[in-house]
């Protein structure tokens, strides 16, 4: 006998309703629990971008949380490196978050279209930012923990945090809330989460960024939230419990002052990462240098955005 078939619900059209004064252009993305929308604000006379819960997830109380908390922090911060949220609507059909539209690229599509490597003084500007927007939320007391190259817009040259849907206050983590690749050692283990899981995130980033090289990214992730039966099978399938991350220098020749603070920040062990402020200090030094620099000669190993034609050895 044939299991009867479950059909998605559609996502809403061009010109629908998705809330009061605001009206659908089109939608972009449907993710396992959320939609999101570029929409038009009839208050605003302008575009916005939407998140709101799936029809089918619309009783999820957990699924409704996550976003109406993400919405609350939003709406609470102001800094030029995080989205600003304009407004959260509760309809009976699950919560709309309304935020500014950006108009850059994410930092993945900008590493995987360009198939190439940011010049150093981008890194370091865009590690400035990121630890600008962390030193932030720590202060008010939260964590991001999900920092990776799709949640980072490139907007008008600054570096703007999208998602902050997995923010939590420090304390002990249950061990399957991030993106498996990206997450700590400490946050694959559950165990108890500081301001160090958010400096392996800049770490990761910018290494991504120096190398367009994911370090542990075995392309199966698991499953976001595993069974307790599949903890085991989780953990072994995160290999930043167990494989150090190759030294950047391997793969890139940059300044040592940076090569150095970036491993750093990948230390497995938390107490041996750099704190954010002295992340910020290492990486002043690179944009002071690299502004002061000299336009290289056409016959040195450079490119012309400043990268190396191959990773130093």
């Amino acid at each position: 006998m044939t299991a009867p078939t479950t059909t998605e619900p559609e996502p809403l059209r061009e010109g629908q309703e998705i809330a009061p004064g605001y009206r659908v252009i089109e939608h972009m993305r449907r993710g396992s629990e959320l939609d999101t929308y570029d929409a038009w604000s009839e208050q605003r006379y302008s575009r916005c971008f939407i998140k709101t819960v799936r029809p089918d997830q619309a009783r999820e109380e957990r699924v409704r949380r996550c976003l109406e908390s993400e919405a609350r922090l939003l709406l609470g911060f102001t800094h030029p490196h995080i989205v600003r949220a304009y407004e959260l609507v509760e309809r009976p059909d699950g919560p709309v978050l309304v935020m500014e539209t950006l108009s850059g690229a994410t930092l993945s599509h900008i590493i995987e279209a360009r198939n190439r490597r940011l010049p150093a003084r981008d890194i370091a500007h865009l590690g400035l930012h990121l630890c600008s927007a962390m030193r932030y939320m720590h202060d008010r007391g939260y964590l991001h923990l999900d920092l990776k190259p799709g949640n980072i817009i490139a907007d008008a040259g600054r570096a703007r945090i999208i998602d902050l849907n997995l923010a939590r206050p420090p304390g002990l983590g249950h061990g399957y809330a991030g993106t498996p690749c990206y997450m700590a050692p400490e946050q694959v283990r559950g165990g108890v989460l500081g301001p160090a899981a958010d400096v392996w995130g800049v770490g990761l980033v910018l290494y991504e960024a120096a190398t367009g090289h994911q370090p542990f990214d075995r392309g199966d992730e698991p499953p976001e939230q595993p069974s307790e039966a599949s903890w085991t099978s989780f953990q072994q399938r995160c290999p930043q419990l167990t494989e150090p991350v190759p030294p950047v220098r391997t793969r890139r020749r940059l300044p040592a002052t940076m090569a150095d603070a970036v491993d750093a920040c990948l230390a497995r062990e938390p107490a041996k990462r750099p704190t954010l402020a002295e992340l910020s200090r290492a990486l002043t030094t690179v944009t002071e240098i690299e502004e002061d620099a000299p336009v290289p000669h056409p016959s040195a190993d450079l490119l012309p955005d400043g990268e190396p034609t191959q990773p130093a050895r």
